[in-house]
């Protein structure tokens, strides 16, 4: 939890409860469902809950903004981002109804009013929201090709509408026929941990 700290200094008391509470919740669950590899429950703030704040330095989303995370898993990048953004609505998304069921559990425990799941493939998911938020569920062009329809008319944040990515390794094979519209940061420019020096966020324009 440290390191949660040491990069988000300015959370409430409880924001950062609910952050010490995902360690037991995810340990427990991984006994009973592999969610999470085993090696990296033990650096469970480090390469998960920060990998997926990452976002939260990018963006500051604004209250009333409707985020799906396409591929959740077990709650990731949703979960630590419906923490720190109470007033932002997610929908978590994964067509692996095991994980879904954690990541409603741990939702639950957590008493995140502002977090929904559904347990379906994202081509089925119809509604529209303001940002798209992802961690490497597959090459970025079939990714937008799914999201697209997804992405809200109206916009109110501080970048236009569209898909943000947690992304590792080099990907400019992936974001070539995007370029004008995509913006990469390197997460070492705002974490110092070794893990982060490859770990990208990538978003990409998709308002028009």
């Amino acid at each position: 939890m440290d390191i949660i700290r040491k990069y988000f200094p300015k959370l409430t008391d409880v924001q950062y409860e609910q952050l010490e509470m995902l360690h037991g919740l995810y340990s427990d669950w991984n006994s009973k469902i592999n969610v999470i590899s085993r090696k990296d429950i033990q650096n469970l703030y480090e390469r998960h809950v920060l990998h997926s704040l990452g976002i939260a330095k990018l963006i500051n989303f604004k209250a009333g903004t409707k985020i799906m995370d396409l591929g959740t898993g077990g709650g990731f990048p949703g979960i630590p981002l419906a923490i720190v953004f109470p007033e932002t609505e997610f929908l978590l998304v994964d067509s692996v109804g095991k994980k879904i069921r954690v990541c409603m559990e741990v939702a639950e425990a957590l008493g995140l009013k502002n977090v929904t799941c559904a347990n379906e493939r994202g081509e089925n998911e119809k509604g529209k929201f303001h940002f798209v938020v992802s961690r490497a569920v597959m090459p970025l062009p079939e990714l937008i090709g799914l999201v697209r329809k997804n992405i809200a008319k109206e916009q109110f944040n501080a970048l236009p509408n569209g898909l943000i990515c947690l992304k590792g390794g080099d990907i400019e094979a992936e974001t070539n026929l995007y370029k004008k519209r995509t913006m990469i940061s390197e997460l070492s420019e705002w974490f110092d941990e070794e893990f982060f020096l490859s770990k990208k966020v990538v978003y990409v324009d998709l308002s028009n």
